[in-house]
């Protein structure tokens, strides 16, 4: 019988190795709460905490036979959920930035409005668009973000069609681009109000 309190890290992530389940198990119970605690702070949504830290047991599940390294348990974990946290917010990033251009494109007033949005109010809009998916769709667009696996793994993965995974990534994408869009298109309609407010002033 497997005890949380008579086996030390070092021991489960040898276990680990190994491919049994029940100390993969063990390493969830440990250390899922402290993983979904750094991911709350990073990414401020409850909801894409807990799937970023789904995706990282998920994915150590995956890479259990090939894990070599020597650094401690905890460690390795940290930095795990870390990198998946920093590539989410690259992919997100990337995201915006085409909306961006598109909005810019299509918007000759928008030229300076990078000037007037600061990044962590980007990452905020993207976040809370992102968050606002059903829960499948966010989660085959999250899974298409990390870019690690094809369409007919995630397909696999969460048991549906190849054509559902193909729907649902197009779906949230055109989702987001309207979500970011109207957002911009707010932030610019205050930014115009105000100049007109400044205006009238100063003509008064």
């Amino acid at each position: 019988m497997y005890s949380i309190t008579h086996m030390d890290d070092h021991e489960l992530f040898h276990k680990l190795q190994k491919g049994d389940s029940k100390a993969f198990e063990i390493i969830y119970e440990k250390y899922h709460r402290l993983l979904y605690a750094f991911a709350l702070r990073h990414l401020e949504s409850r909801e894409m905490a807990e799937d970023a830290v789904q995706q990282v047991f998920v994915h150590l599940w995956e890479i259990h036979a090939n894990i070599y390294v020597n650094i401690s348990l905890r460690n390795y974990l940290y930095t795990m959920i870390k990198n998946h946290i920093l590539n989410l917010i690259r992919n997100e990033n990337a995201i915006f930035v085409r909306n961006y251009e598109l909005a810019e494109a299509r918007q000759d007033y928008c030229e300076d409005l990078d000037e007037k949005i600061d990044k962590k109010e980007q990452m905020a809009m993207l976040y809370k668009a992102i968050a606002d998916l059903p829960e499948q769709k966010r989660v085959v667009c999250l899974l298409k973000m990390e870019g690690s696996l094809t369409n007919q793994e995630i397909a696999d993965k969460l048991n549906i069609s190849i054509n559902t995974v193909k729907t649902h990534y197009q779906q949230s994408i055109q989702k987001l681009k309207e979500c970011m869009n109207k957002m911009l298109i707010f932030l610019f309609s205050i930014t115009l109000i105000l100049l007109i407010c400044v205006n009238l002033y100063t003509i008064g």
